[in-house]
């Protein structure tokens, strides 16, 4: 874990086991060629790692969270970094002037709160003109419904729709991209790939490629006022791979766990049975 600031799993720390590290790490990996030689904003930044890592290009960083505690662990943690600060603050009311911000990144923030519509507008109120919010949030559709699934951190998970009315409401150009975890993460256009980038094909039947990425995990969304500013990103494909096999540990794990346990079951059986004849051989004398 980080420091002093615990895994709940409501925010993420370095540290934290699983897919969940590869997902987060992967959007600030995506995001750092954007932020070089920008003023950048990390919104709801957690624990620090993100800003501090966007730090490395960026012009200036600000890392703004409602967490005091958050807050005053990432000040000690990577307080060192001269043109990084972090803020206390609220996503409804960020401690920024207006059009002071070329570059805002919120991950996984939107689903957290209510006031989803305020908080897009103040991401607009901080943003220059031509500047680009980077911004990615669960896909309902396959993050909960598919799955069954529950976060009880969430308050309004969106459907793709959902979240593209939201975005469109303040921001006229909007590219998408999409992100998928398996033991590598995948941020790939949402539109067809072109040159061979991406390549899925499917089991049932792998002669028949497609050049996007099926069934993402969340929406990756850069939206601007500025359509030049929104071509400037390219449309290209980002892998993250997991370098330490973390992932990969973690999936053996549980492969072993559930090889012992039917192995287990069938020891008992065995044993089981066993009994059952000694019972039998028993009555019938």
């Amino acid at each position: 874990m980080s420091g002093d600031l615990e895994f709940t799993g409501e925010r993420f720390v370095p540290g934290a086991r699983g897919p969940i590290w590869i997902e987060h790490w992967h959007r600030y990996h995506f995001a750092a060629p954007f932020a070089r030689g920008k003023r950048v904003l990390d919104i709801a930044c957690g624990e620090g790692y993100g800003s501090a890592l966007l730090a490395r290009t960026a012009a200036s960083v600000t890392g703004v969270d409602i967490s005091a505690q958050a807050i005053a662990h990432a000040r000690s943690t990577y307080g060192g970094v001269p043109n990084l600060r972090y803020a206390e603050g609220s996503c409804t009311a960020i401690p920024l002037g207006d059009a002071t911000v070329d570059l805002a990144v919120s991950f996984e923030t939107v689903e957290h709160i209510a006031e989803q519509a305020a908080f897009l507008a103040e991401i607009a109120r901080t943003l220059a003109p031509d500047g680009v919010l980077l911004l990615s949030s669960p896909d309902k559709a396959e993050y909960s419904d598919r799955r069954n699934f529950s976060n009880e951190f969430h308050v309004r998970e969106l459907y793709r729709e959902e979240l593209q009315a939201l975005l469109s409401a303040r921001f006229a150009h909007l590219r998408w991209f999409a992100q998928k975890p398996t033991f590598y993460s995948v941020i790939a256009p949402e539109a067809q790939a072109t040159g061979g980038a991406l390549v899925a094909v499917g089991e049932e039947d792998p002669s028949r490629p497609e050049g996007r990425l099926p069934a993402p995990l969340y929406h990756l969304v850069a939206a601007s006022r500025s359509a030049a500013a929104i071509e400037a990103i390219p449309a290209t494909l980002h892998v993250l791979a997991d370098r330490g096999d973390w992932v990969w540990r973690d999936y053996e794990k549980v492969m072993r766990w559930m090889q012992e346990a039917v192995a287990d079951r069938e020891r008992l059986q065995r044993e089981l049975a066993a009994r059952d004849a000694t019972i039998a051989a028993l009555r019938a004398r």
